[in-house]
């Protein structure tokens, strides 16, 4: 005779659960109980957001299910921002509440929130358990739920009645059936000879590499169609890695902060191949005039996001893992004739694009740090990938350095990316960066965030040091919230509003009072330096890099703008204006 909170234990060890990232209270008290004698390892966080998103980095490094716990009424609604965080971004992620007692519900007891139907918007599916014996049914339902077709987050709410409730609770035989429920599977094949056709025919074809791609597995598939069709890519923020950012045919970020040649290129092709992405406003610009002279083939997994923001012209529904090898499968080959050469003059036209980027990849010269002069950003991102080799996970926070990485960074593998796209989720980097450092402990893991962001967060350095997680911080602090900072300048004509940031906290104070190593970086050879610390430290190390307060992230597509209207630089006022 087991209680609910020991057949829950049970059944997350035969989902392969291994670590959980929590924070006790009242009415998770029987789970935590079981979980002392449990082989699950639990991380005890300091903030229960910290949790949600310590689970996220977690799932995103390993490609696993996510676990996070917390208890009812304040612990549960502080797990929301994770939720929609992961929901944003198709994490495949569990949530475990607890609740208040069944008898209680509905009264206004002491710590109880109807956390259902707060999380209802920000999860793909949500369970209120009723009895102990649903419990096996009901954790590998949601764990199939949350790892299957398009991944994504559920909440389980335990009351602490059922947790406590013992009985014999047999696991349902076989795979889960939730009644409504339909993972897609392959598409259909005229769907792919039809997709096929267009590729052949086009001129001018761009695949747009999204974040569909990473659940998939196929980003070995991407570079043989690649490669087939002789064709170039470019990639949303969740989908960089996927194509190395020093393959040629690799032209970067699209869209709002994307480069120069990826957004020429879609404004010019004749054919956009999307694989895996939403459309998003931050890939498109004004949605309308997205991609005017091309056909839009969309492969993606979820029906929902076909035609939602762009109009398709070919879908094609499917899981890519079978979509690109039917795809592969389909195309001639060998290019009809014509189409070498059409695809050459094409080539010809993105490499006279790529000669406008928009940024300064600094040399020794333009870097600052000398004579007085404050060091610029770009070239501290350009420091920890020296540092790194290319090869560490990397975490961001949201604001201006998310996207001086995005840009400056060439990723070369999917999962070593991990931010917050959807949501854009400020303080998701530090919780993240511990989940992501306890999926791969034997790896490299830096975080770059913002003198905003990496407060937001900041009691999870706690968590860091006790578990002995060695992650690397580089704060860029500009002293301002940068990204705000910036388009106050640009589109509100210099009122800077409630931008300013002190030079608060003292990084290096702070790094002590939790048993991290703390540096503060102010010039080019402190920056070298404070870099071979960072690496060769055991713990975890802080690096408060004081930048240009000034300096903006470009390029850059206006809001509302198309993306033929990228601007490289900050427009000059016309004279008398």
């Amino acid at each position: 005779m087991r209680n609910g909170a020991q057949t829950l234990l049970d059944c997350l060890k035969e989902e392969g659960v291994e670590v959980i990232f929590g924070y006790p209270g009242g009415a998770v008290l029987p789970i935590y109980d079981a979980l002392y004698d449990a082989p699950i390892r639990h991380v005890l966080v300091r903030h229960e957001q910290g949790a949600a998103h310590a689970a996220d980095g977690y799932a995103r490094a390993s490609g696993k299910v996510g676990v996070c716990l917390a208890t009812s009424g304040p612990g549960a609604t502080n797990l929301v921002t994770g939720l929609a965080t992961a929901h944003m971004d198709s994490t495949p992620l569990v949530a475990i509440t607890g609740q208040v007692a069944h008898s209680l519900i509905g009264s206004d007891a002491f710590q109880e929130v109807d956390i259902v139907g707060v999380t209802r918007a920000v999860t793909k599916h949500n369970y209120m358990v009723e009895h102990a014996r649903d419990i096996p049914r009901i954790v590998h339902e949601a764990f199939h739920i949350a790892r299957s077709g398009r991944p994504g987050p559920v909440l389980i709410d335990i009351p602490k009645s059922v947790a406590l409730e013992r009985g014999d609770f047999p696991h349902p035989p076989g795979p889960p059936a939730r009644r409504g429920y339909r993972v897609v599977g392959a598409p259909s094949e005229s769907e792919v000879q039809a997709a096929a056709q267009a590729i052949a025919e086009s001129e001018r074809p761009l695949v747009i590499v999204g974040g569909g791609v990473v659940p998939a597995e196929a980003a070995a598939q991407v570079q043989t169609l690649l490669e087939r069709i002789d064709a170039p890519a470019a990639s949303t923020l969740m989908g960089l890695g996927a194509v190395s950012g020093h393959s040629r045919r690799h032209l970067g970020l699209l869209g709002m902060h994307g480069t120069f040649a990826a957004n020429r290129a879609t404004s010019h092709a004749d054919l956009i191949i999307g694989l895996g992405l939403r459309f998003d406003d931050r890939v498109t610009g004004m949605a309308k005039h997205f991609a005017p002279q091309a056909r839009i083939l969309h492969f993606d997994i979820d029906r929902a996001e076909m035609g939602k923001t762009v109009r398709v012209d070919l879908p094609v529904l499917g899981d890519l893992r079978y979509s690109l090898p039917m795809l592969l499968d389909a195309l001639p080959g060998e290019l009809p004739g014509g189409a070498a050469e059409a695809r050459a003059a094409w080539w010809s036209r993105i490499r006279s694009w790529e000669q406008h980027q928009g940024w300064n990849w600094a040399t020794p010269m333009e870097v600052g740090g000398a004579n007085g002069e404050p060091l610029r950003p770009q070239a501290v991102l350009q420091a920890v990938y020296k540092i790194t080799r290319g090869d560490a996970v990397v975490v961001t926070d949201v604001g201006q350095h998310q996207m001086w990485t995005a840009l400056l960074y060439p990723f070369r593998h999917t999962r070593q990316l991990i931010t917050s796209g959807g949501l854009g989720t400020m303080g998701f980097g530090l919780p993240a960066a511990l989940g992501a450092q306890t999926a791969r402990p034997d790896e490299s893991v830096w975080l770059v965030s913002g003198d905003g962001s990496i407060q937001m967060n900041l009691q999870e350095m706690a968590t860091a040091a006790n578990y002995r997680l060695p992650v690397r911080v580089v704060v860029i602090n500009n002293h301002q919230l940068g990204m705000v900072r910036q388009w106050q300048e640009l589109f509100h004509q210099e009122r800077y509003s409630s931008v300013a940031m002190t030079d608060l906290p003292d990084y290096r104070l702070l790094a002590a009072a939790y048993g991290w190593r703390g540096l503060r970086v102010e010039t080019e050879e402190e920056l070298a330096e404070a870099m071979r610390i960072a690496d060769a430290e055991q713990g975890p190390v802080i690096l408060d890099v004081v930048v240009a307060p000034q300096e903006n992230v470009f390029p850059m597509v206006p809001a509302g703008a198309s993306l033929h209207e990228v601007l490289l630089e900050k427009p000059v006022p016309a004279q008398g204006s």
